[in-house]
């Protein structure tokens, strides 16, 4: 059971409780918000309230989290490639093809299944049964560092640190085309596609700002290897942003072309570095994860002109 204490200030008075909580706990549902405070969970100065309690200026709020529900999810003694671990945390590499979570059609074979064999009893609740432990993801064909937390107070601590951009996340990804820029900052809102609901896209109403950094590394005969920098973490931003400037990466049957000449199985992209505070030291933390055994393959093609 983990406990969080927010104070309010003049800026909050007349807001709800719950859109208070859901705008500074992001990592939570506003659902799951409502159901602690219907639960006496979430008291305003140590008063139980209702969710449309209009809030006032120098009120302390106390957030109790439940201990996780248990799971119905089969732990599965699935191989892990272990970038760092100790009691609070979990870095694994993740491989192509590996789902984070189970989800419709993914019941087994997930990174979840895989990490609660591994920790058994030690993930923290904070995103549900589905997703102990789980604080960010990557796309399933995506590879690279990714961070587990075994604790509800690591999970609260990286959190607030990915909504507050200073998690350190740089990833390598080859992309179809030649660039005229050496660097640059793409930026624009990322929502769901206004049509084919399954894609993201760049949008002009709604959705919520991303923006990612780049270099170009190396670039070969109508491809280039580049680094992306985020300073948001949108689902599919690289994808989409690198399309929506007509470089797709290479591999990416969702938005770039349908043709796939490099027999790639998804994108070529690699989450390479992750740097952080670690949640118990304090103390700044950075890992790399090695780029992977396609992707180093793909370079050598690419390099030699194939």
């Amino acid at each position: 059971m983990a406990n969080i204490t927010l104070t309010t200030t003049e800026q909050d008075i007349g807001v709800r409780l719950d859109k208070y909580l859901s705008h500074r706990l992001t990592d939570m549902t506003r659902s799951y918000l409502q159901k602690l405070i219907k639960e006496n969970q979430i008291t305003v100065d140590a008063q139980p309230v209702k969710a449309n309690y209009k809030l006032k200026s120098a009120q302390t709020i106390t957030v109790t989290i439940p201990p996780a529900e248990e799971s119905e999810i089969v732990p599965e003694d699935i191989p892990l490639d272990i970038l760092y671990e100790d009691a609070d945390l979990l870095i694994i590499n993740k491989p192509k093809g590996m789902v984070v979570h189970p989800s419709a059609g993914h019941s087994s074979g997930t990174l979840v299944n895989a990490i609660m064999y591994h920790c058994k009893d030690s993930l923290s609740g904070i995103n549900g049964t589905i997703r102990p432990g789980i604080v960010h993801r990557i796309d399933k064909d995506t590879t690279g560092s990714l961070i587990i937390c075994k604790n509800d107070e690591s999970h609260i601590c990286i959190a607030r640190q990915i909504k507050e951009h200073s998690v350190k996340r740089i990833y390598r990804g080859i992309v179809s085309g030649n660039l005229h820029q050496v660097s640059g900052t793409i930026e624009g809102n990322i929502g769901r596609h206004p049509i084919e609901r399954k894609k993201m896209a760049i949008v002009t109403k709604g959705g919520k700002p991303a923006v990612t950094h780049y270099r170009v590394l190396e670039q070969w005969k109508n491809t280039t290897h580049m680094e992306f920098c985020l300073e948001t973490g949108r689902t599919h931003q690289i994808r989409v942003h690198m399309a929506s400037i007509g470089h797709p990466l290479l591999g990416d049957m969702v938005y770039g072309s349908s043709k796939n000449p490099y027999k790639l199985k998804g994108q070529a992209l690699h989450a390479m570095t992750i740097g952080f505070l670690h949640p118990r030291t304090e103390e700044y933390m950075e890992i790399d994860a090695p780029l992977p055994e396609y992707f180093k393959q793909l370079e050598k093609r690419l390099r030699n002109g194939q």
